[in-house]
């Protein structure tokens, strides 16, 4: 049986690796006649942080300042997500893929990109890839790792090329 691929997550972190991957996405995506779902995930600050920063400001405080910033920095990562959309739409020209959605979403990276694929469901993960240092050539980043072991569905990890 040859399967459908009708839509795709795309996770991102808005780095190098993961413009690179967005190729792939896109390339899939006008094969199959899918649309992409692009997801940027913002991580909540650790409880360690969270207890320094409401025992300086108080909790109160700290809840009034995070929602008025909140919708702000959604917004304003949207914003580079849409540019980044087009910037490569402008470089694949030939590649009339649909975005179905742009997303911005609080929380764990791994748990929100799992949580997406379901709730979207999605047919297939892209994403990039960012081992770094001596090992970068022999490991996967830690999200993509996670999400790779942890996926229901088919997930492609996009490594950055040599000297990309």
């Amino acid at each position: 049986m040859v399967p459908e691929i009708k839509k795709i997550l795309y996770p991102t972190d808005l780095s190098k690796n993961a413009r690179y991957a967005f190729s792939y996405a896109a390339s899939i995506a006008n094969h199959y006649g899918a649309g992409v779902t692009i997801l940027h995930v913002l991580e909540e600050p650790s409880p360690v942080a969270l207890n320094m920063v409401t025992d300086i400001v108080g909790k109160d405080r700290w809840e009034k300042m995070r929602k008025e910033k909140q919708e702000s920095v959604i917004q304003t990562i949207k914003s580079r997500l849409q540019n980044f959309c087009d910037e490569v739409s402008e470089e694949l020209p030939a590649c009339p893929f649909i975005v179905d959605d742009i997303l911005v979403k609080i929380g764990h990276p791994v748990d929100v990109i799992l949580a997406e694929r379901e709730q979207s469901n999605c047919d297939l993960v892209v994403m990039g890839s960012r081992g770094r240092g001596i090992l970068s050539g022999a490991v996967l980043g830690s999200t993509s790792k996670r999400v790779l072991r942890r996926c229901d569905k088919p997930v492609l990890v996009v490594r950055l090329p040599e000297g990309g």
